[in-house]
């Protein structure tokens, strides 16, 4: 019974091996090998960030996907402003 845990964690590293990528000054991080791989990235491919609380999903941007966001671009402008750009420009 007390084994059932440590195989399943040790399955569960075996299937999805963890990555890890530091984060420059700028707040860049490279995509690992193996998640470029899973995801078939190529350079200049867009990436979504899906959030949920404090879980963050990495998935390759379709072209359904950016042509969603660019008609939905065109509704914020609410939030296009001097003080908005001042207080957003270090993100």
């Amino acid at each position: 019974m007390g084994n059932t845990g440590i195989t399943h964690y040790l399955l569960y590293k075996i299937i999805m091996p963890t990555t890890i990528s530091k984060l420059t000054k700028k707040y860049q991080a490279t995509i690992p090998e193996p998640v470029r791989k899973n995801l078939a990235l190529q350079a200049g491919d867009s990436v979504l960030f899906d959030i949920q609380g404090e879980q963050v999903t990495l998935r390759k941007a379709q072209a359904v996907d950016i042509e969603y966001l660019q008609a939905l671009q065109g509704t914020l402008s609410e939030w296009s402003s001097g003080a908005d750009d001042q207080a957003y420009r270090d993100l």
